[in-house]
């Protein structure tokens, strides 16, 4: 959490009529006695931003009258009006970009601008027009030894230190040279991880048999947050497809059940809101039938064994899914408010709104305060604004206590004991067993480690880690790892027997930075740095990576046991495709600077493909969740770019020191850098970007 010292008042007129259309918000702002004179700049009609210097303290954003002063938290659009009052802390002096929208759902938006790291910004990305490269290889490569260019397959002997080779057309004026007596394979490590994220759900159907369970039905207009059908069967016939990328890992999201009914999507209720991505969490014992079956699981996770493919679960420990009609029908727990049945199709999770109504107003007819909301969670197991539950506090003022996004918080620091939640004790199927002694943790854990006993789970991508107590996931990974251990004994004659697990965390806004998260169980946690400070110049050409690659790797040189995962696109945050508009040439670019970095990567599925953004709604983020762009793979200029990934990957694929060795930029022209591990030796080579790009 940020903190400041001064304080900033900022007076907004927003109660305006509709038909009135403002140049710019009406906002005033001042520091101490000092007014501030803000500069708006026009992002889109109805959208403003300015950029603030702010010292360290606290700084409060609003109208000065207002009755009540609300925390303001980083990135999240929260509603703005004439009454409007908000506190930020920040623990040092930095510069934020104010957004303000000035529309019907009047917002603000507090984002952090952090420092470009130095570079090079005087030097432009040569163009490689064609024509051989001669570059001196240091003692990389011996005198005399035949090395290969990966990309082109050409290959030549070092003489005098030095070899000459063209790069291949389309190749982006790149060689990576390895030498042509290499092993064929070399050991895992996770520094050099390529590791696959996929929303299961958007990926590939192969059985559409499952794909309206539970009664989940398609909207029949844009499905921005419906389920579409992929499952468990379909990514097992695309292992071939991930192997053929150089994937070592495949990240996918939460196959356990999940709350069957939708919740009005966006800020303006405008679509109907499964829990297609697994972080709406029912039942974390069974399988989400739109997933598949049991036997599904067991194939895939033989399948992509046999092709060196490890599999990671998304997981959840802070919050369940929200409350829905249909599970409140199903389960019968909750109320509706007096005489509001009547408004109610047989089947609830039909329901329809009217006409000047959006999707959330079926809260209108929930009785939030009835006495059955005990037959759900219950108040022993999470904190929920309804019933006699404990109000939660906002996740800004308390990570670990407060509630995101209004779901409901699990209890995981209490050391009460408790017993199955109600509706568990009589929900079939279920997994869910009562246990003497157990706090909520215990089942949350015992729970999501069954998956790795059972079925050889290889690792967990942690959701939400700031917002439960480090301790916490310290246990999870301890019982993961006896999970693993007796998973191995039951499986001898599995190629990834006796491997240890891998667990990787999702801290918003962490970089590649060591943190107190290794000692807590925590193998790397995500990059969130690369996507905004590393990733636009240097999908550019490398030379404008060389700072990042050097830091990255003294980083891990410096630290042995230190991991992170970097990545350009993500559900949470933005496509680097829609980022850099739609720029083919960019996306060849940032295969360069992703699949060449130290460390662990992610590619985000379609990344390869330039997968475009898709129909999003209110909520900004739903469009990065688009169907995979499967039939655009037959056109010819997606069918290149996805050739050039491929070559990228399995380069990376062969070389543990890409992610994991010592770095050290070749001296002269054309940008070169080695890398080395041990035997493990490469030299990466860019001419310059390719004239036609």
């Amino acid at each position: 959490m940020h903190r400041r010292t001064s304080v900033c008042h900022l007076a907004f007129g927003l109660a305006l009529p509709a038909q009135l259309v403002l140049a710019e918000p009406t906002l005033t702002a001042r520091i101490g006695d000092e007014p501030l004179h803000l500069r708006w700049s026009e992002m889109q009609p109805e959208r403003y931003s300015t950029e603030l210097a702010l010292p360290a303290g606290e700084l409060e954003l609003g109208a000065p009258d207002a009755d009540n002063t609300q925390p303001l938290a980083l990135y999240r659009k929260q509603p703005l009006g004439k009454d409007s009052a908000y506190r930020f802390n920040v623990p040092a002096a930095g510069n934020y970009r104010l957004i303000a929208d000035i529309g019907e759902d009047a917002s603000l938006r507090l984002l952090p601008i952090k420092e470009a790291e130095p570079s090079e910004p005087s030097i432009a990305c040569p163009v490689w027009r064609g024509g051989p490269v001669t570059i001196s290889v240091g003692d990389v490569f011996a005198e005399g030894e035949r090395v290969r260019d990966a990309y082109g397959g050409q290959t030549t002997e070092v003489r005098g230190g030095r070899v000459t080779l063209t790069p291949a057309a389309g190749s982006d004026g790149l060689l990576l040279l390895e030498a042509v007596e290499a092993p064929a394979t070399a050991a895992h490590d996770w520094r050099n991880a390529t590791v696959y994220f996929v929303v299961t759900d958007r990926f590939a159907n192969g059985d559409p048999t499952n794909d309206n369970s539970y009664g989940r039905q398609p909207d029949g207009k844009n499905e921005i947050g419906t389920f579409h059908g992929g499952d468990l069967k379909g990514l097992t016939g695309k292992l071939d497809y991930l192997a053929e990328l150089g994937v070592s890992a495949v990240w996918i999201t939460a196959p356990y059940e999940q709350i069957h009914g939708w919740v009005g999507g966006g800020d303006n209720g405008d679509f109907r809101h499964y829990g297609y991505h697994g972080y709406y969490a029912l039942d974390f014992t069974e399988l989400d039938a739109n997933m598949g079956s049991e036997a599904d699981l067991r194939e895939l996770m033989t399948e992509a064994h046999a092709r060196g493919i490890r599999v990671l679960f998304d997981v959840v420990m802070n919050h369940p899914g929200y409350s829905t009609l249909a599970d409140m029908q199903t389960f019968g727990f909750g109320g509706l408010r007096d005489g509001m049945a009547q408004y109610l199709p047989e089947r609830w999770a039909d329901w329809q709104p009217e006409p000047y109504e959006n999707l959330h107003a079926y809260h209108n007819l929930v009785d939030y305060q009835h006495p059955d909301w005990v037959r759900w969670w219950g108040k022993e197991w999470v904190r929920a604004g309804l019933g006699d539950y404990d109000q939660p506090p906002s996740a800004v003022v308390d990570p670990v206590k407060g509630s995101l996004s209004f779901l409901p918080d699990f209890k995981t620091e209490s050391d009460q004991l408790v017993g199955l939640p109600a509706f568990l004790q009589h929900k079939q199927p279920t997994g869910a067993t009562a246990r003497e002694g157990y706090r909520v943790r215990d089942y949350l854990i015992e729970w999501l480690t069954d998956w790795v006993r059972e079925y050889g789970v290889d690792g967990f991508r942690v959701d939400t880690v700031k917002h439960v107590e480090p301790n916490a996931w310290a246990e999870l990974r301890k019982a993961a790892d006896r999970a693993r251990a007796d998973w191995s004994a039951a499986n001898p004659d599995d190629p990834f027997a006796g491997t240890p697990f891998w667990m990787v965390g999702e801290v918003f806004g962490h970089g590649p930075e060591t943190s107190m998260y290794r000692e807590n169980g925590f193998d790397a946690l995500i990059n969130f740095a690369f996507q905004t400070e590393a990733a636009p110049a240097a999908s550019e050409c490398l030379t404008k990576a060389e700072p990042t690659y050097a830091d990255y790797a003294r980083l891990l040189a410096e630290h042995p046991e230190h991991n992170f995962m970097s990545y350009a696109s993500s559900h949470d945050t933005a496509l680097f495709f829609q980022q850099t508009g739609e720029s083919l040439g960019k996306q060849r670019g940032l295969a360069n600077a992703l699949l060449l970095a130290p460390g662990a990567v992610q590619i985000f599925y379609g990344d390869e493909t330039a997968r475009p953004f898709g129909p999003t709604g209110s909520d900004p983020f739903q469009g990065t969740r688009s169907s995979m762009n499967w039939a655009e793979q037959s056109q010819p200029e997606i069918s290149e770019l996805l050739r050039h990934w491929r070559v990228l990957g399995q380069f990376r694929a062969r070389h543990p020191a890409i992610g994991a060795g010592r770095h050290e930029r070749l001296p002269g022209q054309p940008y070169a850098f080695s890398r080395t591990l041990s035997d493990d030796r490469v030299i990466v080579v860019q001419a310059g970007a390719s004239a036609d790009q």
